[in-house]
């Protein structure tokens, strides 16, 4: 029997929850694998993974083949740093513009049409799907772009525009609630299967644990790769993401799939299933 697959962004932002389970220093069962959110969606929809974080439409859009881990989610209470609508003009101006955006993140271009037509009331904008950094380099200059993870932490600064839109921020503003990019979710034929001996995500929360009890551990793992200064980073591990998938995150990704939804943005409004608790 092949072992239990678990995903893993390869972005910074969950770092605190994954440094103890690659360093050894919380046992777990798994063979990690490595991905952007669509990717990881795509191989838990092709049942390559028994547990990964993902999007929260991959799990809105097939619900029935997961259940949610308990008490985990990547989620924002205001300015999130890395999901951005970067535009060279404000949004309300997007009409009749193009904008260019991610293909690595299913929510936040669903957040994204979503504030621009329920709250920014634009009707006719459109969108094209390609590699924003690519693009810029390349000497595309797009009204505006969608950017998320390190490649928006990257770009927060590009010269190109005059406008910087944080999407959790605006979600905060819109509705006074938190908002769920992604959620960590686990494979009903596997537990199904009898391949879990125990809650698969506790290793998970236990590794969270350690991760912002330790973060001074942590940080030099990432510091490479982003162009946050130490204390910036731990801003964004400590104040912009949120890790607990609490009762204010569940109302916030319930509203989230309700407005959804009713702008036919997603076919029908999950339920939130979670993993089964054993006595």
């Amino acid at each position: 029997m092949l072992p239990l697959a678990l995903g893993r962004i390869a972005f910074i932002n969950v770092l605190p929850v994954y440094y103890a389970l690659e360093h050894g220093i919380v046992p777990h069962p798994y063979q990690l694998v490595y991905g952007n959110p669509a990717e990881l969606n795509d191989k838990m929809k092709n049942g390559e993974l028994a547990i990964s974080s993902c999007s929260c439409m991959e799990y809105a859009r097939r619900w029935r083949n997961y259940y949610l881990a308990s008490d985990l989610c990547i989620a924002s209470h205001g300015p999130v740093m890395s999901v951005l609508l970067l535009s060279r003009e404000p949004l309300e101006c997007a009409e009749g513009h193009e904008i260019l955006i991610s293909g690595q993140s299913h929510t936040s271009v669903v957040l994204t049409k979503l504030l621009l037509k329920e709250r920014y009331h634009v009707q006719h904008a459109t969108f094209r799907t390609g590699q924003v950094r690519e693009a810029l380099d390349g000497g595309e200059q797009p009204w505006g772009v969608l950017t998320i993870g390190d490649e928006a932490l990257n770009l927060r600064a590009h010269p190109l525009f005059a406008v910087k839109t944080d999407l959790a921020c605006a979600w905060k503003e819109w509705t006074g609630l938190p908002f769920v990019f992604g959620v960590w979710i686990i494979s009903r034929r596997c537990t199904e299967e009898g391949r879990f001996d125990t809650d698969p995500a506790l290793c998970l929360r236990q590794s969270r644990a350690w991760g912002l009890s330790h973060l001074d551990l942590c940080l030099p793992a990432v510091r490479q790769k982003t162009p946050l200064s130490p204390e910036e980073l731990l801003f964004y591990y400590s104040h912009a993401l949120c890790f607990s998938l609490g009762a204010g995150e569940q109302q916030g990704l319930r509203l989230f799939y309700e407005k959804s939804a009713q702008a036919g943005l997603l076919e029908e409004v999950p339920p939130l299933a979670f993993f089964p608790a054993t006595s």
